[in-house]
């Protein structure tokens, strides 16, 4: 029955690209796309990113595909062995719920032998019913060697080997199926991150000779890492030894006098477009690269995915057409102080009941609620608030609660260290503070945690954090930001109107290096002075603030937005939104 299924929305789907194809102009390529919490192929933040730009673009109507891998092995589930130390177990699931498979396939030549790449497919549904396809790539195919078929098992597993064969079945073999697929009109690939920069590559071997300014043409580059070692650089005599020889070549011609290859640097040299993904990170990014042609466009997140079922009937009520014209946001000012209020109780309340069932641990809803979830990576300093643990003990004691959640990466030994620290200080101070670790941070935790807390901490090590967008999720449900001034927070910031600054105010120094103790000082400093007297002795103001954050930051870091800035910088396309 299920095949019979697959069948004809197989022969349906073919059908709608032959008569649509020459309608899609964009492709968007990236190593990781999280589209829900059941199609588990994402990591973190740009997965997320990734999705949330598919969804507002399918509302919006842009004529855009999209492709990425089909991990068999997802991320990986968390777990925490007696000595405090994460654990990683595979995420098996069954691409056949999700996705419909494809006849297509495409062969991609690596170590000596051809690779067939078959295709999955989701559709991504708008409001308005326009349909967006999110093409997997997958290489576990019969007849395969067994090594190539794991090649589209893990996402960023194994060694620089199974990363270099992996981001030329994205760029190449995600090219060549877009051509197998019919997409004859694609006008703009847009490089998520530089995992699909092969596609330059592909580009100028189906054009026959050598035309750099032909390709640039072709291509737009986003790059979201403004730490040097983020960027992937593969040794040629690795790359010589895994692609063919006549890319080999190629590759040399387009790099010429480097070592390696760079992907980011692909990106940057062959793109008629390349945007940061904020304004301090354009500064960051063309500081390091020693550059002038990078732009920025300032994340965002999807609406209709973060704002929770009761902050959207609130919305509803009140600010008609916001889902698809989120701008209207700005209209939150005039949200009765206690029905908001009321609101984000009863979400609060949601998520202390998911705490109680996640960790048997009981939260009191009347008592200052901060989280903290996102990736254990050291530059995100999960750990700061802890830096002095009897003056967080003073000034908090029975007035704080804190939510952690996140992943350290499964070869990050600094991140499972903080990781281990954070529990070490949540078991030695239980009974003076409620302090809770969620295990298994994924999407469908963030939701609850985004819209549940009253207040999301951010605290990375300046100028570390490219853009960050869990605090815009917050946003959207009228919960205030107390975050270290980097990366989309300084845009978003208003002191005391929609949060909080941690440390000092960002300076060219930064670039450099800057006395991080200074945060920790200010973060307690915030908490005793501003945001626990606020919450507990003014909570009309602590409302006002409620409605100005989704009023001046809700309205303007959401997808919605940045697919709109693409359009108009980047790919040269309208839109039916518009």
């Amino acid at each position: 029955m299920q095949s019979h299924r697959h069948s004809e929305l197989s022969t349906s789907l073919r059908k709608m690209m032959e008569s649509e194809a020459s309608f899609r102009k964009i492709a968007y390529c990236s190593m990781e796309i999280g589209l829900k919490p059941s199609i588990p192929t994402y990591s973190g933040g740009l997965g997320v990113l990734a999705g949330d730009i598919i969804k507002s673009s399918a509302d919006l109507g842009v004529p855009m595909v999209a492709m990425t891998l089909l991990y068999r092995n997802g991320y990986f589930r968390q777990s925490f062995d007696n000595g405090g130390w994460q654990q990683e177990t595979p995420v098996i699931w069954n691409p056949s719920t999700e996705l419909v498979p494809l006849p297509n396939t495409v062969t991609v030549t690596l170590r000596g032998r051809d690779i067939k790449v078959r295709a999955w497919v989701h559709d991504v549904h708008g409001v308005s019913g326009y349909t967006i396809p999110v093409y997997f790539l997958d290489t576990d195919v019969e007849g395969n060697h067994a090594d190539d078929r794991r090649l589209s098992w893990d996402l960023y597993g194994g060694d620089q080997l199974y990363r270099l064969c992996q981001e030329m079945i994205l760029g190449v073999g995600g090219l060549r199926m877009l051509r197998d697929l019919g997409y004859s009109g694609i006008e703009t690939y847009h490089l998520n991150e530089g995992h699909a920069g092969f596609i330059s590559l592909e580009l100028m071997r189906e054009q026959g000779y050598f035309d750099p300014e032909k390709i640039k043409k072709e291509v737009i580059f986003t790059t979201h890492t403004p730490v040097p070692a983020g960027h992937d650089v593969f040794p040629f005599g690795l790359v010589e030894r895994t692609i063919a020889p006549s890319f080999v070549s190629t590759l040399k011609q387009m790099l010429p006098g480097a070592q390696g290859v760079s992907m980011t640097e692909l990106g940057y040299t062959f793109s008629r477009y390349v945007n940061a993904v904020s304004k301090r990170h354009g500064e960051v990014s063309r500081k390091m690269f020693t550059t002038s042609q990078v732009d920025y466009v300032t994340n965002g997140v999807h609406p209709g995915t973060w704002v929770s079922p009761s902050m959207k009937r609130l919305f509803d009520a009140h600010i008609p057409g916001w889902e698809n014209d989120p701008g209207r946001l700005v209209q939150a000012l005039n949200l009765p102080g206690d029905v908001l209020w009321r609101t984000h109780q009863a979400d609060k309340t949601r998520l202390i009941a998911r705490i109680l069932e996640i960790t048997g641990r009981s939260l009191d809803p009347d008592v200052l609620t901060i989280g903290f979830a996102r990736r254990a990576a050291q530059y995100k300093r999960a750990d700061l608030i802890f830096s002095d643990v009897k003056r967080l003990l003073k000034i908090g004691g029975d007035k704080l609660q804190l939510v952690f959640a996140g992943k350290a990466h499964p070869k990050d030994d600094g991140g499972k260290q903080i990781l281990r620290k954070i529990r070490e200080i949540i078991a030695d101070i239980d009974g003076a503070m409620t302090v809770v670790f969620l295990d298994n941070y994924d999407m469908e935790l963030a939701t609850q945690l985004v819209q549940g807390v009253d207040v999301w901490l951010n605290t990375p090590t300046r100028p570390h954090e490219a853009s960050g967008t869990s605090g815009m999720k917050c946003t959207m449900n009228g919960i205030m930001n107390l975050s270290v001034l980097d990366g989309w927070w300084i845009e978003g910031w208003i002191e005391g109107v929609t949060g909080w600054s941690i440390g000092p105010e960002p300076s060219e120094a930064d670039l450099v290096g800057y006395d991080g103790s200074l945060d920790a000082v200010d973060l307690y400093d915030k908490l005793e002075n501003k945001v626990i007297p606020l919450y507990y002795e003014g909570r009309d103001k602590w409302i006002q603030m409620m409605r100005q954050t989704i009023a001046l930051n809700a309205s303007y870091f959401n997808t919605h937005r940045v697919v709109k800035e693409y359009c108009e910088k980047a790919y040269g396309v309208g839109f039916r939104g518009m």
